[in-house]
């Protein structure tokens, strides 16, 4: 058992309707809520940051623009592209935040960063 909690973005309606109508170029708006949440980002966080759905709030009032910005530099690269202003309230608006509280390694080998 990994002493991490997993954070998931699930997206909502309005950030599938930024992703259809976000590239100009785009002549095929066919991203669906369904085949989005198909297949999730998850981040790690200590367990103290989720030790209760209050502490959850808290780290994400604290790295909810990471997020964001993660999530839609996953879609577009091109910053211009994104939405203007980004808040939390927005953040909320497009994502409903998942946290799992217990995380376990089947693989029992080093955990690296395979971006290095």
């Amino acid at each position: 058992m990994l002493n991490r909690a997993a954070l998931i973005l699930k997206y909502k309606e309005p950030a599938i309707q930024w992703i259809n109508g976000a590239d100009p170029c785009n002549n095929d708006p066919g991203i669906t809520i369904e085949s989005v949440n198909e297949e999730c980002t998850v981040y790690l966080i200590s367990n103290q940051d989720a030790d209760s759905p209050d502490a959850v709030d808290r780290w994400i009032k604290r790295n909810w623009q990471a997020l964001f910005e993660t999530e839609l530099e996953g879609w577009y690269t091109d910053p211009d592209l994104w939405p203007k202003t980004r808040t939390l309230k927005l953040f909320h608006a497009w994502f409903t935040v998942e946290c799992h509280t217990v995380v376990c390694d089947t693989v029992g080998g080093e955990i690296y960063d395979d971006d290095i």
